[in-house]
């Protein structure tokens, strides 16, 4: 575009550093890429010329002659301002190997390509999934290669033929004074060739949308958060070209009565109070589906735990499971009989030594010592 003021086409400031410049510039063409607007002219002419803007402020050569002299250092057919005297050539790259060159692993010059783009699927088991691992079906929204073109882009599975407006390099050079420019073509749009009769069904894409069905295999004791990686199973590429790959997040799900903490599992059990004073066995789940017998000893008392060793959650990829606390969690009767209250009132009565309930006489025993000292208390 003549004389457009490429910091405003961008939208930074003049003082803007060069990784300002950068972010404003991918999120402007992700906006207005051809691929995301076909048949849309105002957006065209917008991609062209953010692309333009970027290609000079992206190189502080070319950044500082603009700054310093404008426009007309490339309206001066070759001319050099203030007998200014430089030389140099831009090798402008691909919208989509300065966007995802540096994402997933680094694979710069794959969506320049065409390759398809990776996808993320979110999907939540439950605790006893991850204990046991499992196999799921899931359903994912996504492009695949077009079966009437067979992923060419060309009617009847013609295929591209070479671009006659860059020989197949994808870029084409210009001369605006006494600069070189090199762009992306704008005929094949960088991709090298074209399609002289367009599929019907993809409208030369390659690809079309459709539901995908999957099995996933999730092994035992995997953990909140955990990646799964499905190679190949992305979006189709454009024209044939390789396809993304599909990312499982799991999420699991909150149990009911367990709490996870890495490969141990925690539970709080009510104990009846005559079990927690006399001592008993009783029965709790696993979380295998199972049970086990935990004895409980005299006297337990609220917050005393118990570890079953080997009764945990599975330990992702071996044979080791980890283990499961029981918190105990000693219990008041309510709603007794007149029976019971009596008998509980005869046991209060009852001579000889006096029962030990040691988390109240330790309580009542500090509480002592504050009253008869009470300057200890004081800050």
């Amino acid at each position: 575009m003549a004389n457009q003021n490429y910091y405003q086409t961008l939208g930074v400031g003049r003082n803007a550093g060069a990784e300002d410049i950068k972010k404003a510039y991918r999120k402007l063409a992700m906006r207005y890429h051809p691929d995301r607007n076909p048949d849309d002219k105002a957006s065209e002419k917008a991609f062209k010329d953010i692309n333009e803007a970027y290609d000079v402020l992206k190189d502080e050569g070319k950044r500082a002659a603009y700054d310093q002299y404008g426009h007309a250092v490339f309206d001066n057919d070759g001319a050099r301002p203030g007998g200014f005297d430089f030389n140099f050539t831009s090798g402008f790259a691909d919208i989509f190997d300065e966007m995802f060159g540096e994402f997933m692993g680094g694979r710069r010059g794959a969506a320049a390509s065409g390759r398809g783009a990776d996808m993320r699927y979110s999907l939540k088991i439950t605790l006893e999934e991850a204990f046991r691992g499992k196999q799921a079906r899931i359903s994912v929204p996504t492009s695949v290669t077009c079966e009437s073109c067979a992923g060419t882009g060309g009617e009847g599975g013609v295929r591209p033929v070479l671009c006659s407006a860059c020989h197949g390099q994808g870029k084409v050079r210009t001369t605006q004074g006494f600069l070189t420019i090199e762009r992306t073509c704008p005929t094949c749009r960088g991709s090298g060739r074209i399609i002289e009769a367009p599929c019907r069904v993809c409208r030369g894409s390659g690809r079309v949308r459709k539901k995908k069905r999957l099995s996933v295999d999730i092994p035992a004791g995997v953990e909140e958060g955990t990646r799964i990686r499905l190679a190949g199973e992305g979006q189709a590429g454009v024209r044939g070209a390789p396809p993304g790959d599909l990312y499982i997040f799991l999420t699991v799900a909150p149990h009911r009565l367990f709490q996870r903490d890495g490969a141990n599992i925690y539970c709080r059990i009510p104990i009846p109070m005559v079990t927690a004073t006399l001592g008993g066995t009783i029965e709790v789940p696993t979380v295998d589906g199972g049970r086990a017998r935990v004895t409980i000893p005299p006297g337990t008392q609220t917050g005393q735990r118990f570890r079953l060793r080997g009764k945990g959650m599975s330990v992702l990829n071996s044979n080791r499971r980890g283990d499961m606390y029981i918190q105990a969690s000693a219990e008041t009767p309510v709603n007794l009989t007149k029976r019971q209250k009596e008998l509980l009132r005869e046991f209060e009565r009852a001579g000889g030594a006096r029962p030990t309930s040691p988390e109240s006489e330790g309580f009542f025993a500090k509480v002592k010592e504050m009253w008869e000292d009470p300057g200890d208390s004081k800050e």
